[in-house]
């Protein structure tokens, strides 16, 4: 249970799945802070909550989760139409990619990647979608979920939209090779910003 202050008697406010919805695999959520409770002495960890609204966050018990950190950051800016990875704070590369239209834009703010989800041979969204915490600020649901987005990548109808539009419902596609590589490297927790 997440709750709304670092403390065991705190108000719940969330549940929080330790077992990701589409692929099984871990849950990735960004870690925003750190308090330990008086008296327990118990570590209590603020955690980005994957549900709406964007950007809502919550204190779970330290002893549920699994620390770890990663070098990697990735940026979106949507007015360039750019995603950029960072490894230690260091520009690594740099990709055009195709983001939402103007009636369902890719929402701004600091997100993680939620989980990897490989996708089937011959999927529209290329080989996978890195699921974000981030959700639609216009679609409730979408494609058979919560109308999260995501990164993925493209193929069928989907490179009818060339690289540098705005023309998805608000994920954010690109080369099929790109997201291979991020898939590789930016696993579940891994800070994405979109500003």
């Amino acid at each position: 249970m997440a709750r709304s202050a670092p403390r065991a008697d705190a108000r719940r406010i969330a549940r929080v799945d330790t077992v990701a919805a589409w692929d099984g695999g871990p849950v990735g959520l960004l870690v925003l802070g750190a308090r330990t409770e008086a008296g327990s002495g118990r570590l209590w960890i603020k955690v980005q909550l994957p549900e709406r609204p964007n950007g809502r966050s919550g204190w779970i018990d330290a002893n549920y989760a699994k620390l770890s950190t990663t070098p990697w950051r990735l940026r979106l800016d949507r007015d360039a139409r750019r995603v950029t990875a960072f490894r230690s704070g260091h520009r690594v590369r740099s990709w055009r990619v195709v983001i939402g239209k103007p009636g369902t834009p890719t929402p701004r703010g600091l997100f993680a990647i939620y989980e990897r989800v490989r996708q089937p041979p011959g999927s529209e969204l290329g080989p996978f979608a890195l699921q974000l915490t981030a959700h639609s600020n216009t679609l409730k649901n979408f494609g058979g979920g919560p109308g999260r987005v995501a990164m993925h990548g493209r193929s069928g109808s989907l490179l009818y939209d060339p690289l540098g539009s705005a023309r998805s419902h608000g994920c954010i596609r690109m080369q099929n090779r790109i997201v291979r590589w991020l898939a590789a490297r930016a696993r579940p927790g891994t800070p994405v910003e979109i500003r």
